[in-house]
C-alpha cells in the first residue's frame, strides 16, 4: 500500500528485514542506512538485539512474548514512517501472522527476508549459538529448537550465503526505487550488479 501524495524524497517507509539469528541483517540494515543517508533520506535503524534490552526489556522468548516485541517495534516504526522517515528494521521476527499484522498497519512496508541456510549459519557462528542450541543449551532458539516462518512473498529476498553484503544492498535500492521511495540515482557500481 502507497501513499501517492508524498513526493518520493518526502515519503516514509519501513523496510523490515527478517532471517535467522546471524543471516546478516544488522549488516545490511548499516549498509543501507548509510546509503540513504547519503542520498538525503531521514533514517532511522530499529535492531532488534537493541530493541530487546531497552524497549522490549523484560519479555522472554515465548511465542507472545516474540509477538509483544514485534508489535512494539512495529508501533515506533510506524510512528516514524508516517513522519516521513524510512524505517530499517532488523529483527528475527518468526512468525509470520504477526510480520503481516505489522505490515498491515504500517502501510507502506517493505519486507526484506534475508535467507542464510542453517549449515552456513552454523559454520559463521562465532558466538557458538547454533551448536549450543543444537546441543539442547539454549531453548527456543529460531530455526533449531523454535520455529521460524518463512516470507511467502517478500518484495525483496537476499540470500547471504551467495551474494555480497553490497548485491544485498543493491536489491533492496533497486526495490525501493522501483516502488517510488527512492529516487533512482547512481548508486556505486557494487551495489547494482
Amino acid at each position: 500500500m502507497t501513499n501517492s501524495n508524498h513526493s518520493a524524497t518526502g515519503r516514509g517507509v519501513t523496510i523490515w528485514l527478517t532471517g535467522l539469528s546471524g543471516a546478516g541483517k544488522s549488516t545490511i540494515a548499516d549498509r543501507l542506512a548509510e546509503y540513504l543517508r547519503r542520498a538525503g533520506k531521514r533514517v532511522e535503524v530499529l535492531d532488534g538485539d537493541v530493541v530487546r534490552t531497552n524497549l522490549s526489556k523484560g519479555l522472554g522468548f515465548s511465542k507472545e512474548d516474540r509477538d509483544t516485541n514485534i508489535r512494539r517495534i512495529g508501533f515506533v516504526g510506524k510512528l516514524l514512517t508516517r513522519n516521513g522517515v524510512t524505517t530499517i528494521v532488523a529483527a528475527i521476527s518468526p512468525y509470520r501472522d504477526v510480520r503481516d499484522e505489522v505490515r498491515r498497519d504500517i502501510g507502506d512496508f517493505v519486507e526484506v527476508y534475508v535467507h542464510c541456510p542453517l549449515e552456513e549459519l552454523s559454520r559463521r557462528d562465532v558466538k557458538g549459538l547454533y551448536a549450543k542450541a543444537m546441543r539442547g543449551e539454549i531453548p527456543n532458539f529460531t530455526g533449531v529448537s523454535d520455529p521460524y516462518e518463512e516470507p511467502l512473498h517478500p518484495e525483496v529476498m537476499v540470500s547471504t550465503d551467495r551474494e555480497t553484503p553490497d548485491e544485498s544492498v543493491g536489491k533492496v535500492i533497486a526495490k525501493l526505487e522501483e516502488l517510488r521511495y527512492l529516487e533512482p540515482k547512481k548508486a556505486p557500481a557494487a551495489a547494482r550488479r
